[in-house]
């Protein structure tokens, strides 16, 4: 299901305490069976919106993450045309060659611990720079205004 190769836990050097909590709450909101399970959602996802986040969000949100999710955020190149919140949904599946509807749930529980990190004023500032469908994925309403 996930791409990423990476060698037995014991070989790695040991996660941060605060990349720790955010595994844990991953791990919470997502049902996650295992802590690797969470690891992997968050490295997919994470990943994924660091191809679509630019400018001042993407060094803000890196500030808020731990050191190995703002690496994981950072390390992409953002792409040349922004995705819709849909988009960016199947863009995440097709790369992981997950269903949908896993890569879906994945969305949800990083997003919700993320957002719990950078809080919602920060959160606001990257849904205006993103495409419409993005507010969903943040578990929040998306409204557009009236024409």
């Amino acid at each position: 299901m996930i791409t990423e190769a990476r060698g037995p836990r014991e070989h790695q050097q040991p996660y941060s305490t605060g990349y720790e909590q955010l595994l844990e709450m991953i791990r919470y909101e997502g049902a996650y069976p295992t802590r690797e399970r969470a690891d992997e959602a968050v490295r997919l996802v994470l990943a994924g919106l660091g191809r679509q986040l630019t400018g001042d969000e993407r060094v803000d949100l890196a500030r808020c993450l731990p050191h190995e999710a703002a690496r994981v955020l950072t390390s992409q190149i953002p792409g040349p045309q922004p995705l819709t919140g849909w988009d960016f949904a199947k863009d995440v599946a097709t790369r992981s060659g997950a269903s949908l509807a896993t890569t879906r749930w994945d969305i949800g529980a990083v997003f919700t611990a993320v957002s719990a990190q950078a809080g919602p004023l920060l959160i606001t500032r990257i849904l205006h720079q993103l495409p419409t469908g993005w507010a969903l994925l943040f578990g929040q309403a998306d409204l557009t205004p009236a024409a």
